[in-house]
C-alpha cells in the first residue's frame, strides 16, 4: 500500500462554483498523474419497453427476422431508448402446421413499397440511400425488397436474385437476407464490423447461419446470408404466448448444443433471447431446425493466440445485450463469459414457458438498474415456482457458475431429456445437436453434483444487516475503538482520544449510530471534525481546505447527517468530492484521468459521497460494483495485486475501490470476515492473517456493504487490535 508520509501540501483551495455539489480544489503544485483507471460510469441500463416485445436489444438482426440492435458499448447513464421494428417480415406466411400459423407481412404490401422508397425512409439517419441492387464481387445481383428489421447499427432486407438461382438456401438461393451497416455507424468506426470476423471464424459452425458473400458497396458494408424462418418470439406469439413443456425442453437441449459449439470456437454470443433463435424456412427440410443469429455483440471468451481465458474486468458504463434477458454480470458491466450466455438462455426458456418474467413492466428512469436489482433479488425457487424442476435446476446451476468455469453441457442437456418424447420425428424442434455430441434419448436425469456437497448460492439471498471485516497484515500500534456511539458522545470520544495522542483514522455508521477507530501511529499533525445535518457540508469543508486540511475520513447516517474528519499531514495536494443520487462512475473515471484517486467513500440513505485526492500514492484503481458482497471479483483483483482501499453502499448496491501502489512495498495480504454485529469479540481474538481468504461467501445472508472503517490517510491500514492483527471494518446494511 502507498506511503503518504512524504510531503505536506502547500496549496491554497478556492471555491469551485458548480450547481452539482462536486467540489474541486485548485492546487499550486500538481501531484503525479496516475494514468488510467477502469472506465466506469453510472450504472443505468437502456429503458425496457412495457409493450411486448419492446425490450431494447443492443444489436441488429444478422439474418431473417429482426428486432434490431442499439449500441455495442452502451453508456447506460444516457438511458438510451432503442426499439426494434416488431416481429418483422418473413418470406413465407406460415410454417410447420404443428407450430401453428404465424402472421406475416403480406407480400402484396412489400411489393408496393419499392426499394427506393424504403431506402429513402430507412437510411439509418443518413442521407445516403441504400442501393437498389446489390452485387458484391462475384456474387449474383440482388434486388432489395421488403425490410426485415432495423437496429442502431444496421438494417436487414430481403434480397431477391435478379436472374437465375434455385432453392431456398445456399449461394444460389432465390431469396437471401441482406444486412446493411453504414460505414459511419459506430460498429464500423475502424472498418468492417467485428461481426464479419466472427462470421468468418464461425462459418459452418453448428446452428449458425451461413454467410455467402460480404463486401462494401457505396457507403454500406453488406452481408449476404441464408434466409430463415420465424423466430421463437414469433412462435411464442402465435401460440397464445405460451409454449408446451416439451417444446421448450427441445429448445433448451438444442440451444445448449448450439452454444456449446459456439463456445468451443472461442466466442460468447452476448445477446441470447427468443428473437435471436430462428427456425428454418417453413416447408423445407430444416423447418424444425434451430439457428442462433445476430453475432454483432459476440466477443471472445478465450484469447485467440494464447488459448487462455480472457481476464476478468468490470466496466459499469458498458452494457451489452437486452435488458430483459441479460445476465446480472452483463448489467454490472463485467467481461462476458460462457456463464452469461447460459444465464440469458435460462431467462429465455422461463419466458417461453411461463409467458412473463417478474421484471417485465418495471418503469423508472434507471430501468436497467431496477431490472438488475429485481433479478438479483428473485430466487430460483420464486422465478421457477410454476415451472417443472429441470428449469429451476438449470437456472441455479448457471447463475452460480464462476467467471472462467467451463460449463458441463452434457449434464445441462440431460436435465431436460425427461421432458422430451421418445420419437424424434414428432418433436416440435429437432435436437440434432444433442445427438451429435453423443447424448442419448430418454436417459435418466443425471445428478448435477455427482454426489458432492451442494454449492453455496452466492448470488441470491434475503436482506440482512452484516459487518464485513477485512484483515490486513501490518505492524502493531496503539489503537482505540468505540461503537454504537450516539451523536452526543462523538465529540467526547474524539476529544478524549486527542488528549491521549490519538487521531481518528476511520468512522462508520450503522443506522444513526457511529463506530469510531482512533490510532496513535499516523501521519497526521492536526485534525478537525464536524457532525453536520448536511451530508458533506460544502461551506465547512471549503473553510478547512483554506487552512490546509484534507478530508481523511467521513461517514453518513440514515437520517442524512454526516461526520467529516479533516487532517493535516497527508501527502495530498488537491481534493475533489461529489455527492450524487447514483454512484458517480463518470465523474470518478474523469478524475482518474486527471490524476486523482478515490481516498474515501460513504453513503447517507440513498445518496453517495466520494472524495478523490491527488498524490494519494496509487498507480491504478478499479471499482467492483454489485448488489451483493462481490467476493469473486475481489478475489480476482487480489490475484492481480489490488487491495481494498475504500467501500460504501446504499440499501441497493455496493461499491468497492481496489488499488495498487506506486511504490513497491511488501505485499499486504487481506482476509475477510462476516459477522452479524460489530465484531468486538473477533477483534479481541489474536489472529495472524497470512493469505488472502480463498473461500466463497454465502451471500444469501450478507447483502450490502456500507462504510469502510480504515486508516484515514489511505496510506496504510494500521488498525491494530492485537500484536498480530490489523483489521478493516465494513458495515452491511439491509437491502
Amino acid at each position: 500500500m502507498p506511503d503518504l508520509r512524504s510531503g505536506i501540501p502547500k496549496s491554497k483551495r478556492v471555491s469551485n462554483i458548480q450547481e452539482n455539489p462536486a467540489v474541486l480544489v485548485p492546487t499550486r503544485r500538481r501531484g503525479t498523474g496516475r494514468g488510467k483507471g477502469s472506465k466506469a460510469a453510472v450504472l443505468k441500463s437502456p429503458p425496457l419497453s412495457p409493450v411486448d416485445p419492446g425490450h431494447p436489444s443492443t444489436r441488429p438482426r444478422s439474418v431473417g427476422r429482426g428486432r434490431g440492435r442499439g449500441w455495442k458499448a452502451m453508456n447506460q447513464d444516457k438511458n438510451a431508448e432503442l426499439f426494434g421494428t416488431g416481429i418483422g417480415a418473413r418470406v413465407h406466411a406460415g410454417f410447420d402446421p404443428e407450430m401453428r400459423e404465424v402472421a406475416a407481412i403480406p407480400a402484396e404490401l412489400a411489393v408496393e413499397r419499392s426499394a427506393k422508397q424504403l431506402a429513402a425512409a430507412e437510411g439509418e439517419g443518413s442521407t445516403n440511400p441504400l442501393p437498389e441492387r446489390v452485387k458484391l464481387g462475384n456474387s449474383p445481383a440482388y434486388k432489395l425488397e421488403r425490410k426485415l428489421g432495423k437496429g442502431g447499427f444496421g438494417q436487414v432486407y430481403v434480397g431477391r436474385r435478379v436472374t437465375g438461382g434455385s432453392g431456398r438456401t445456399g449461394p444460389n438461393a432465390v431469396e437471401v437476407a441482406l444486412k446493411f451497416e453504414h460505414r459511419n455507424s459506430k460498429g464500423c468506426s475502424y472498418g468492417p464490423p467485428f461481426e464479419w470476423q466472427v462470421y468468418s471464424t464461425l462459418n459452418g459452425c453448428y446452428g449458425i447461419p451461413l454467410v455467402h458473400y460480404k463486401g462494401r458497396q457505396g457507403d454500406y458494408y453488406i452481408l449476404v446470408m441464408d434466409m430463415l424462418g420465424p423466430s421463437l418470439w414469433d412462435v411464442w406469439n402465435s401460440n397464445n404466448q405460451m409454449l408446451s413443456e416439451e417444446m421448450v425442453s427441445c429448445i433448451a437441449v438444442e440451444a445448449i448444443s448450439i452454444l456449446q459449439q459456439l463456445h468451443f470456437k472461442g466466442f460468447v454470443h452476448g445477446d441470447v433471447k427468443p428473437e435471436n433463435f430462428l427456425l428454418g424456412q417453413p416447408g423445407s427440410s430444416d423447418a424444425k431446425k434451430l439457428y442462433l443469429v445476430d453475432l454483432g455483440l459476440a466477443s471472445r471468451w478465450r484469447d485467440s493466440s494464447s488459448g487462455h481465458h480472457v481476464d476478468y474486468d468490470q466496466k459499469p458504463d458498458v452494457f451489452r445485450g437486452t435488458v430483459r434477458y441479460a445476465s446480472v454480470h452483463a448489467h454490472l458491466g463485467r467481461t462476458g463469459s460462457r456463464r452469461d450466455d447460459l444465464e440469458s438462455l435460462a431467462y429465455t426458456l422461463i419466458f417461453l414457458l411461463r409467458g412473463k418474467l417478474p421484471w417485465q413492466g418495471i418503469v423508472g428512469e434507471n430501468k436497467g438498474f431496477l431490472v438488475c436489482r429485481k433479478k438479483m433479488g428473485t430466487s430460483a425457487e420464486m422465478l421457477c415456482c410454476l415451472c417443472p424442476p429441470p428449469f429451476r435446476q438449470f437456472l441455479e446451476r448457471v447463475t452460480n457458475m464462476k467467471f472462467d468455469e467451463e460449463p458441463d453441457y452434457s449434464k445441462l442437456i440431460s436435465l431436460f431429456e425427461g421432458s422430451i418424447g421418445p420419437n424424434p420425428v414428432s418433436l416440435p424442434v429437432r435436437i440434432d445437436g444433442a445427438l451429435k455430441v453423443g447424448q442419448k434419448r430418454g436417459r435418466l436425469l443425471v445428478d448435477l453434483e455427482d454426489g458432492a456437497q451442494p454449492r453455496k448460492r452466492v448470488r441470491l439471498g434475503t436482506p440482512a444487516s452484516q459487518w464485513i471485516s477485512v484483515y490486513s497484515s501490518r505492524v502493531p500500534m496503539k489503537q482505540r475503538y468505540h461503537f454504537n456511539v450516539m451523536d452526543s458522545r462523538l465529540y467526547q470520544h474524539a476529544e478524549k482520544g486527542k488528549e491521549d495522542g490519538l487521531y481518528i483514522s476511520c468512522i462508520a455508521s450503522s443506522g444513526n449510530l457511529w463506530a469510531v477507530v482512533m490510532d496513535a501511529v499516523t501521519v497526521f499533525t492536526s485534525q478537525v471534525y464536524e457532525l453536520s445535518p448536511v451530508f458533506l457540508r460544502k461551506e465547512w469543508i471549503m473553510e478547512q481546505w483554506d487552512k490546509n486540511y484534507y478530508i481523511t475520513s467521513f461517514a453518513g447516517a440514515c437520517n442524512g447527517s454526516a461526520f467529516v474528519v479533516m487532517s493535516k499531514g497527508t501527502a495530498y495536494t488537491q481534493q475533489s468530492y461529489k455527492v450524487s443520487d447514483v454512484f458517480p462512475f463518470k465523474w470518478i473515471n474523469k478524475k482518474w484521468k486527471d490524476g486523482f484517486s478515490v481516498t474515501s467513500m460513504s453513503t447517507a440513505g440513498s445518496r453517495w459521497g466520494v472524495v478523490m485526492s491527488r498524490n494519494a500514492g496509487y498507480s491504478d484503481q478499479v471499482v467492483e460494483l454489485d448488489f451483493l458482497y462481490p467476493s469473486e471479483g475481489i478475489h480476482r483483483r487480489w490475484e492481480n495485486g489490488y487491495r481494498i482501499t475504500s467501500t460504501a453502499a446504499t440499501a441497493d448496491q455496493t461499491a468497492i475501490i481496489l488499488s495498487t501502489s506506486k511504490r513497491k512495498l511488501q505485499d499486504v495480504t487481506q482476509e475477510t470476515l462476516r459477522t452479524s454485529a460489530f465484531p468486538s469479540t473477533h477483534v479481541k481474538v489474536p489472529l495472524l492473517m497470512q493469505l488472502p481468504f480463498q473461500q466463497s461467501f454465502n451471500c444469501r445472508t450478507a447483502r450490502y456493504l456500507n462504510q469502510q472503517i480504515t486508516y484515514a490517510s489511505a496510506s496504510k491500514w494500521r488498525i491494530n487490535i492485537s500484536k498480530k492483527t490489523i483489521v478493516l471494518f465494513y458495515l452491511l446494511k439491509h437491502g
